[in-house]
């Protein structure tokens, strides 16, 4: 279920160049799960845009995204005290209860800010926590300082390896010998695979999808699983490692 409802913005500012953090002021409750995201109508656009839910609580969201488009473009330029139209509750969002004693979590980009609110639940539940965030260049990296302050182990991994590990979000997993028996991860479709193909422990995947409805009418985000279609903004966009079909 999801619920079309206004939001106040209550801050909107860079976190780096294209990357933004907002404050959304309104009703919470359709929001059950980490994971889950609200799709944003803005003026002039047909289509919604879909962003996940970094953070929340009883009163407000907090969401974090990158510029990309007009659509995105448009949002920096938005104060607080003005209002956006989202339907929020959207997505089937990570399951904690499937985490081991020992947890790893993994972003990539843009997949960095669901993980967040993750991880203060599964750290609630006495879980150990290592994150492994990748960025492409040390002036992409965000939220790391975040997460370090919740109490996880945080490293990072940078393809140019202008800060952390040299190499990818696998790489980073492999070099400082991270011990885990559950991993949920978010981020580019190859980093999905690549982490798929390179662990044997179970986990769920959080995969990003052009949508049109974000609901589960139009179909157009379907993919294929080992138990039939599904929909990404409906089923998913969490989807259970033994599940996946590449």
């Amino acid at each position: 279920m999801y619920k079309n409802a206004i939001y106040t913005i209550r801050e909107n500012r860079p976190l780096t160049d294209l990357v933004w953090r907002m404050v959304l002021e309104g009703d919470t409750a359709w929001i059950t799960r980490p994971g889950q995201f609200v799709n944003i109508a803005l003026a002039g656009k047909f289509l919604r845009r879909p962003i996940s839910v970094s953070d929340y609580d009883a009163t407000t969201i907090i969401i974090i995204y990158k510029v990309v488009g007009t659509g995105t473009r448009q949002m920096t330029t938005m104060q607080a005290g003005e209002t956006l139209d989202l339907l929020t509750g959207l997505g089937n969002g990570f399951d904690c209860a499937k985490a081991a004693p020992k947890t790893l979590l993994v972003g990539g980009g843009v997949g960095v800010p669901p993980l967040y609110k993750l991880a203060k639940e599964l750290l609630a539940e006495g879980r150990e926590v290592s994150v492994v965030l990748g960025f492409n260049t040390a002036e992409e990296c965000f939220y790391e300082e975040e997460f370090r302050a919740l109490g996880c182990r945080v490293v990072v991994s940078t393809v140019d390896g202008s800060k952390g590990v040299k190499g990818f979000v696998t790489t980073a997993i492999a070099a400082e010998k991270i011990d885990f028996g559950y991993f949920y991860a978010c981020g580019p479709l190859p980093m999905l695979k690549a982490l798929y193909d390179s662990t044997e422990q179970d986990g769920q995947l959080s995969f990003e999808e052009r949508m049109g409805c974000g609901f589960g009418a139009c179909m157009g985000c379907s993919c294929k699983t080992k138990y039939g279609n599904k929909r990404i903004c409906k089923e998913g966009p969490v989807l259970e490692k033994g599940e996946i079909v590449w």
